[in-house]
C-alpha cells in the first residue's frame, strides 16, 4: 500500500490518532492506503505534540480518531492532529470521528447546563475542519452544530444484516428502551418487517445513570426481542429493560447497539443479565478484559473507507444507505 491516492489533481491522506490504531489500520486496508507516519507523544505535564512525517500541502486528509476513555485526551489530540493540518496548508481537512464525544450533552434540560455537543463542534471548526464524519450520533440534531458538512453514517444496516442471519425475523419485535429511541427502533423494525415494543420507563433525577423499568407497551410473549439502541454505556438501561421484556414473557431478547462505551459495571451486569447475545461494532476499542461470550463485535470499518471514499471521490455517502436520506 502506498500513502496516499491519486484521482485527478486531488490526493487522498489518511491520519490516525492513538486511540484506537486497530480501526485506523482495518479503515487505511480497506482503502488501500497506508497512514501517513507521524511522531505524537505527550510531554511530562500531558501536552501533547503532533508531527507529521509527510508533506499535507494540498491534501485530502482524513483524520480519524475514536473518542475513548481517556475521552478528553482523544478529543484533544484530534484537534492538535487538524490545527497541524491547518497550518502545514491541507487543501480539505474531513475529521472522522466513529464515536461523537459528548453527544449526549446535546441540549439544556435544566438553567446553567452546557451544550457540549455544540462546543465540541465549535472546536473542531475553530481547529480547522472543513468536514465532520460520525457513526450513529445521539441525536440527529448535532448535524446542524456544525456550520459545514456532516456525514452521519448508519450502523444499521451492519447490525441488522448479522441479526437477519442468525435469527428468524418472523417471530421477532424490536424494542425500543426508552422513548427517545422510537425513531430507531421503528427504522429497524421496517427494515426486518417486524413488529415494535416500547419499554416506557423514568430516570431518577437525584441519581446519575439510575433508571427505573415501569411496563412494556407491545407485544412481546413467546417472541424474540430485539432492544436497540445507541450505545451502552452502564448498561442499566439496557439489562433493566431486558428483565422486564422476560417477565412479559419474552423467549429471547437480543441487544444491538453500536457504540460499545461498557462503562463501570457495564459488562458484570451483561453477563449476569437474561441477554442471549449483545451485537455492538468496534467504534469504540474493547479490550480483551472487557469482552464476554454473549458479545459480538462487528466491524465498521468497511462503511468508514467506503464513506471516506465517496467524500474523496465527490459522490454521494447517502447512497450507502437504504432509505437513510
Amino acid at each position: 500500500m502506498t500513502g496516499i491516492r491519486t484521482s485527478g489533481t486531488k490526493t487522498l491522506m489518511l491520519f490516525g490518532g492513538r486511540a484506537h490504531p486497530e480501526l485506523n489500520a482495518e479503515v487505511a486496508d480497506h482503502l488501500g492506503v497506508s497512514l501517513v507516519p507521524n511522531k505524537t507523544f505527550n510531554f511530562a505535564n500531558g501536552e501533547i505534540y503532533v508531527r507529521f512525517n509527510e508533506s499535507v500541502r494540498g491534501c485530502d486528509a482524513f483524520v480519524i480518531q475514536s473518542h475513548t476513555a481517556p475521552i478528553n485526551e482523544w478529543i484533544m489530540e484530534q484537534l492538535i492532529m487538524v490545527d497541524a493540518l491547518k497550518r502545514a496548508s491541507a487543501k480539505q481537512i474531513t475529521v472522522v470521528m466513529p464515536f461523537y464525544g459528548y453527544a449526549r450533552q446535546d441540549k439544556k434540560h435544566r438553567g446553567r447546563e452546557p451544550i457540549s455537543a455544540r462546543l465540541i463542534a465549535d472546536m473542531f471548526q475553530t481547529a480547522g475542519a472543513d468536514r465532520l464524519m460520525a457513526v450513529d450520533l445521539h441525536t440527529a440534531q448535532i448535524q446542524g452544530f456544525f456550520n459545514g458538512p456532516v456525514d452521519h453514517l448508519w450502523a444499521l444496516p451492519i447490525l441488522a444484516n448479522h441479526v437477519a442471519d442468525r435469527h428468524d425475523p418472523a417471530n421477532m419485535t424490536i424494542v425500543s428502551p426508552d422513548a427517545g429511541r422510537v425513531r430507531v427502533a421503528d427504522v429497524w423494525a421496517d427494515r426486518l418487517g417486524t413488529p415494535l415494543a416500547i419499554i416506557h420507563k423514568r430516570r431518577d433525577p437525584n441519581v446519575a445513570n439510575q433508571v427505573k423499568v415501569h411496563e412494556v407497551v407491545g407485544d412481546v410473549q413467546g417472541r424474540t426481542c430485539l432492544l436497540v439502541d445507541d450505545m451502552i454505556d452502564t448498561a442499566g438501561t439496557i439489562t433493566q429493560a431486558a428483565d422486564a421484556l422476560l417477565e412479559g414473557g419474552a423467549e429471547k431478547v437480543l441487544v444491538a447497539a453500536t457504540h460499545a462505551v461498557l462503562s463501570g459495571p457495564a459488562v458484570d451486569r451483561l453477563k449476569n443479565s437474561g441477554i442471549s447475545e449483545v451485537i455492538v461494532t468496534n467504534t469504540l476499542p474493547i479490550p480483551e478484559e472487557r469482552r464476554f461470550d454473549k458479545l459480538t463485535v462487528l466491524s465498521i470499518a468497511p462503511l468508514v473507507a467506503r464513506a471516506i471514499h465517496e467524500v474523496f471521490e465527490e459522490g454521494s455517502v447517502t447512497s450507502l444507505f437504504n432509505g437513510n436520506a
